[in-house]
């Protein structure tokens, strides 16, 4: 997860509240390598801290946004096909070995790399593309890809939130108790995320190699 240093990111959220989030988070799922991620738990911390945010439109802009640069990034792939990704994806940080990667994935899972590569960094930047290239049926891709993106703009976003809220209500020893508690839940669930990110791809790879080639 990138990050970008928070005075900046609040300066953007001051200046251009939802349109900074619903841009970058679209840019992002289009297949352009933006710190999604760590722009919705900002923006969400920085609705808590500040309420210059609503947190529900906050969560509903960036659910649009990862919805829809997703199906522009799905048509794009579709469009170009997997040959041109594979000749000239590495500009993009696709690499070969990644689109491998990404066609085994789509081949052997489907929907559920649709759905949880919301919640992948690899995934997330390159699903889309990855998806329109494999010809994964439209009409499934949107199904998978619109329950992704509403679980993760609602766990990062909602639970950022209430972190960020917590932290600002109370205060006092049981405050600070609660808000390093809630911080290590929200950190653990991303520690979790991003483990199970490389054990997958680590299996994806063993069983890549074990596999016979077509």
């Amino acid at each position: 997860m990138s990050l970008l240093p928070m005075h900046l990111l609040d300066s953007l959220f001051h200046q251009y509240g939802y349109t900074a989030v619903f841009v970058i988070i679209m840019l992002e799922s289009i297949g352009l390598p933006l710190p999604g991620e760590s722009l919705m738990i900002a923006a969400a911390l920085y609705a808590a801290s500040t309420h210059h945010l609503n947190i529900v439109l906050l969560v509903a802009t960036a659910a649009a946004a990862a919805i829809c640069g997703d199906q522009i990034g799905y048509f794009i792939g579709r469009w170009i096909g997997f040959r041109v990704l594979k000749r000239w994806g590495r500009k993009l940080g696709l690499s070969e070995d990644r689109l491998e990667l990404g066609r085994f994935l789509f081949r052997k899972y489907g929907a559920p790399v649709v759905f949880f590569g919301r919640f992948v960094a690899l995934l997330r930047t390159f699903a889309a593309l990855l998806a329109g290239a494999n010809r994964m049926p439209w009409h499934n891709f949107l199904l998978w890809n619109s329950a992704g993106g509403l679980a993760w703009t609602s766990l990062y976003g909602f639970g950022a939130y209430a972190l960020g809220d917590a932290a600002k209500r109370i205060s006092g020893p049981v405050g600070i108790v609660l808000a390093v508690i809630g911080a290590a839940a929200l950190l653990a669930a991303i520690i979790f995320i991003h483990r199970n990110e490389s054990r997958l791809l680590e299996d994806a790879r063993r069983e890549m190699q074990q596999s016979p080639k077509r």
